[in-house]
Parts: structure tokens; sequence; C-alpha cells
């Protein structure tokens, strides 16, 4: 297996698909520059970045879904981690600066059902299809990320 690193940084000014950029400033608040529609449900200190597995992804792609990098809100894409694995209250090192704690699994809405084929998003509820879900975490230490960044885990 390849080192854990940051496939792609996504963010929007709004809504989804979140669109890829090079690097990123993260604050306890989440991504400068990217911004949430729906701040009841998204957003906030403990929901301050959101990450999605690309090997996920590639295995609904694969389904036939046309889901995407960023299409479904996430902030973070990795690639190399043992998704089904993750656990509320991991912490992990992205690139040098960056430290992230998992505080929750992420409910699925309606605003990513363009995701899937059939536009049936709870493909990836996290009651439903355990370890295809998106996760949430906070930020215990804010910094720059950039994609190729490398990911480390801190505690299981």
């Amino acid at each position: 297996m390849t080192q854990p690193h940051i496939y792609q940084i996504s963010i929007s000014p709004g809504g989804v698909p979140k669109m890829p950029v090079e690097s990123a400033e993260i604050s306890i608040h989440g991504l400068v520059g990217d911004y949430q529609n729906d701040q009841k449900h998204h957003g906030g200190p403990q929901r301050a970045v959101c990450l999605y597995a690309l090997e996920v992804i590639e295995a609904l792609k694969a389904e036939g879904h046309p889901i995407f990098p960023g299409s479904t809100g996430e902030n973070i894409t990795t690639a190399g981690l043992d998704w089904g694995k993750m656990k509320i209250g991991q912490k992990f090192q992205l690139g040098q600066e960056v430290i992230l704690e998992i505080t929750d699994f992420t409910a699925p809405c309606k605003t990513i059902r363009h995701s899937f084929s059939d536009e049936k998003f709870i493909r990836i509820s996290p009651k439903l299809h355990p370890g295809d879900s998106r996760i949430y975490a906070k930020v215990i230490l804010p910094g720059k990320v950039q994609t190729g960044d490398e990911i480390s885990r801190l505690s299981s």
C-alpha cells in the first residue's frame, strides 16, 4: 500500500460540487474560502472538515454512479487510508501542520443526489452502508495543506 496522502482538496462558495484547489489554509472553522449553504447541518467546529476516500469514490463509480472527488461535498479526498477502519476520536496529521480528529460519520442529504445514478444518496448512509460514508473532523491544529501531502494516523 502506498503512503496515505491527500488526493484532492476541494472548496466551494456554497453547495456542490466543491472544486479542486492545489492548497488550502485550514482554520478551526474549516478550509478558508469554503462555505456551506446549510450551516445548520454542515460546518461548525465539530464538522469543520469533511473527508472522503478516493477508494470508496472509485468503487461507487464502478457501480455506475457519476460520483467524483468533491461531488459529495468533501473538502479532503484521501488516498491510501483504510476507510473501513475509521473511528470517531482518531487523530490524523495532514502534511507538516494540520491535525484533525474524527468527530462523526456524515449523514448524506439530497443536495448530493446527482452523484448517484438513481439519485439514491442513501447509498453512502453510515447506518445502511458502514465504511462507505464521508466523515467529519474537527481541527486540533490549523495550518496549510496541499495536494500530495502525506496523512499519518496519530491515535487509534
